[in-house]
């Protein structure tokens, strides 16, 4: 063993401890999570191929905090880093609900800066303030909590932060640019207690909530494959081929390349577009995968500690785009995860969004269940139960019902109250680590060319240590910034 994997071995079992030690204090707490259902910890939980970690700790307040506490009746008063087009409706949902302010909106575009704070000061008759720097907006001791919906290599720096400056944090999906921040992020809220909810509002639909509850039940038999798929629409696909060009002077383009390699700027890279390219994101897989492999690992985990693959293959490339387009993300993707004793396929095709484009017949996106009594499937549009013959049967009645009938709606509220009753969220940041990684893992096999084998105790890639130099893993940080250790 060299000195690089010595370093590497020592982390990681320092990593460990400190697991244990929190899984200690959280058990000597004693706080309940929403929702019911204990958590497998353990030699337990590791024969169902989970994580063997204690990152279910519940948000408790910190003490001595320098932000102001959240009471029961107290108003939340939040600020938005990241105002782009999704930052913008985060903010209008969260800022239309009861007992809520605005105290600052934030971007590096001072163009989607001013577009939030007019929104802003129509609905409440003032004006927030506009910072560029988050950093700045966490200085702000009002400041309850951070909406952070800037591009996914910049989560989790604001995250982490906030976390750090005693602040709960709504942030937008994939929680992280790789699986190493991903880590960091659950780390930093645990060790300041922090609420963190991320935005996976299927979650909080309650179609998909019903749909994962019948599944869970055990009516379908024995399931031994579940299938996941986006479409995407050719006109988004194609990113073209451009040439460098001069960053828009309402933009810092250097800030919001951040900690990423700085490329020069080309507008088909920034913005909406940062998604197509590794540099910032992780494609559709990470875009969409988030959403419907989440919805397929909590059907086939016993609560929200999900079940976690033991073995990844992927493969696909440029397929639909020409081969000089921009993108790196590739257009058409399958993936293959082995659980211990199911199988489940991803897959990401480029093509018309309209029913029956999707696996199966379905729409263009879903997630399916395929049980020796039948199927289950599930999209936006809704879920259907069929026997083995295709006819279909009869969907029980909700056993959980939701906070409201909207799923993003719900999803904020559910947020909202986690911060006044100090719990966890239906999308905890713990959670939809393990969601998230299993969608770096499908590009982590993809970009490596080969089979990936997952620990997910130790969240190592076991037979291949070059693997985990690679983007989806982790990244090297451009100067000055760094990611801490929690």
């Amino acid at each position: 063993m060299n000195e690089e994997e010595r370093n590497e071995e020592r982390e990681i079992i320092t990593r460990r401890e400190w697991l244990e030690q929190t899984g200690r204090l959280a058990a000597g707490v004693g706080l309940g999570l929403a929702g019911g259902g204990g958590l497998l910890r353990g030699e337990a939980a590791g024969l169902l191929g989970r994580a063997a970690h204690t990152y279910q700790e519940p948000a408790r307040q910190p003490t001595g905090a320098a932000t102001r506490p959240v009471s029961a009746n107290d108003r939340i008063v939040l600020a938005a880093i990241g105002v782009g087009g999704m930052g913008r409706s985060n903010l209008r949902g969260l800022m239309n609900k009861p007992g809520v302010e605005i105290a600052a909106v934030c971007d590096v575009d001072t163009g989607h800066m001013a577009q939030a704070a007019k929104m802003v000061e129509e609905k409440f008759g003032r004006r927030p303030a506009e910072i560029k720097d988050f950093r700045r907006v966490l200085e702000m001791r009002d400041v309850n909590g951070v909406i952070v919906s800037t591009p996914d290599h910049w989560h989790a720096l604001p995250t982490i932060a906030a976390c750090q400056a005693g602040k709960d944090v709504f942030c937008e999906k994939p929680i992280s640019h790789n699986i190493e921040e991903g880590r960091r992020m659950v780390e930093a809220a645990r060790k300041h207690q922090r609420v963190v909810q991320v935005n996976t509002w299927q979650r909080s639909t309650q179609h998909f909530v019903d749909a994962i509850d019948y599944v869970r039940s055990g009516k379908l038999g024995k399931i031994s494959v579940c299938r996941a798929w986006k479409v995407q629409d050719p006109k988004a696909a194609v990113q073209g081929n451009k040439q460098p060009m001069k960053p828009p002077a309402e933009l810092d383009y250097d800030m919001w390349v951040g900690p990423a390699e700085m490329i020069p700027y080309q507008d088909n890279r920034c913005h909406y577009n940062f998604r197509w390219y590794f540099n910032y994101a992780g494609g559709m897989t990470g875009d969409w995968g988030v959403h419907m492999i989440d919805i397929v690992l909590l059907g086939m985990s016993r609560d929200n500690n999900l079940v976690m693959p033991k073995r990844i293959i992927s493969t696909g490339g440029k397929m639909f785009v020409p081969t000089d387009d921009d993108r790196t993300t590739p257009d058409t993707q399958i993936a293959v995860y082995e659980f211990p004793d199911w199988i489940l396929q991803w897959e990401v095709h480029v093509g018309p969004q309209a029913a029956g484009q999707g696996l199966d017949g379905g729409r263009d996106h879903g997630s399916l269940f395929i049980g020796e009594n039948g199927r289950v499937l599930v999209d936006r549009s809704g879920w259907s139960i069929t026997d083995n013959k295709g006819n279909p049967v009869e969907k029980p009645a909700s056993t959980r019902i939701m906070n409201a009938p909207n799923g993003q709606n719900a999803h904020q509220l559910d947020f909202l109250d986690a911060m006044r009753e100090r719990r966890q969220t239906r999308s905890d940041i713990a959670s939809m680590h393990q969601t998230t990684t299993v969608c770096h893992l499908a590009n982590l096999a993809y970009l490596r060319g080969g089979t990936i084998i997952w620990d997910a105790e130790r969240e190592v890639v076991k037979n291949d240590r070059q693997a985990m130099e690679l983007l989806p893993y982790r990244r090297a940080y451009r100067k000055p910034w760094s990611l801490p250790k929690v």
